[in-house]
């Protein structure tokens, strides 16, 4: 059962990390020295996406994502203050307490970070990382250091709210992505594969869905012998219903079972 909850951990940390689309083309247009603007339809102030996360019929932990309702100001911008948890079952804390924690800070009109926390608390690990985005100057602090970073370089929460701004209705099976993410103390390069579309049950209804398979390129943050892959809402929405992983000793799923103050209705939404 322990190895079971390092698992769960395993997937939330891997959904996080690896749900990354690329950035659009930049133009004079929409760019400018650490400036630009994104359109998002996908996401608001007070959003809120609730899951569970088991083995077959066991429950073993919840996760969520929260958009805090109110605006926070860095560098003289407007930010999304974005959360991310998981938390083990207490009826399983005795055995492996799992409470991780993320935040970031993502600016409204350009949706890039700004800062980045992560506060990881698993059985008897800890760590804490927090990172700064000079995006003005391609610049990361972190660890008491500076690292050179790519233009509107993402970390790893932000970059799961940047994919749901983008159309993917275009995008067909077959299809390959690529990414880069600042964490710890470099840019690491991901891929996304588009598996098709999928209509899945789970306990918040019957979703319509575009399939996604993160691929974790040499070097990237997180390696795993498993297939880890994500149903997003085949909408305007994009949220993520459902994400399921490969271990060795089965699967492990992770569902969504409820919503709320989403940015306007989730058409891919087909029943309760």
């Amino acid at each position: 059962m322990k190895s079971f909850l390092i698992c769960v951990t395993t997937l939330f940390v891997s959904f996080v990390c690896t749900s990354f689309l690329p950035l659009p083309p930049l133009t004079p247009q929409n760019v400018e020295a650490g400036r630009r603007y994104v359109p998002n339809d996908a996401f608001g102030f007070g959003e809120k996406l609730e899951y569970r996360v088991g083995y077959k019929f066991i429950t073993a932990g919840s996760a969520y994502f929260y958009v805090r309702p109110q605006p926070v100001m860095r560098n003289n911008q407007k930010c999304y203050d974005i959360r991310f948890e998981v938390r083990s079952l207490k009826s399983l804390d005795w055995l492996y307490k799992v409470q991780d924690g993320y935040q970031t800070l993502l600016d409204v009109d350009g949706i890039f970070p700004h800062e980045f926390e992560q506060h990881v608390r698993e059985g008897g690990y800890s760590r804490d990382f927090k990172a700064q985005f000079d995006q003005v100057n391609n610049i990361a602090r972190a660890n008491d250091k500076e690292y050179q970073i790519p233009p509107f370089v993402h970390d790893i929460v932000s970059a799961f709210y940047f994919i749901r701004t983008h159309d993917l209705k275009s995008k067909r099976k077959g299809d390959v992505i690529q990414l880069q993410n600042f964490f710890d103390d470099k840019t690491n390069d991901l891929a996304i594969r588009i598996l098709g579309r999928q209509e899945i049950e789970v306990g918040a209804g019957t979703f319509k869905c575009i399939v996604i398979e993160p691929v974790i390129v040499e070097g990237g943050l997180f390696k795993s012998d498993g297939r880890i892959m994500i149903w997003l809402s085949d909408d305007d929405r994009k949220i993520p219903v459902k994400v399921s992983a490969k271990i060795p000793i089965g699967t492990i799923d992770s569902e969504l079972t409820s919503y709320s103050g989403l940015r306007g209705n989730l058409d891919a939404r087909i029943s309760d």
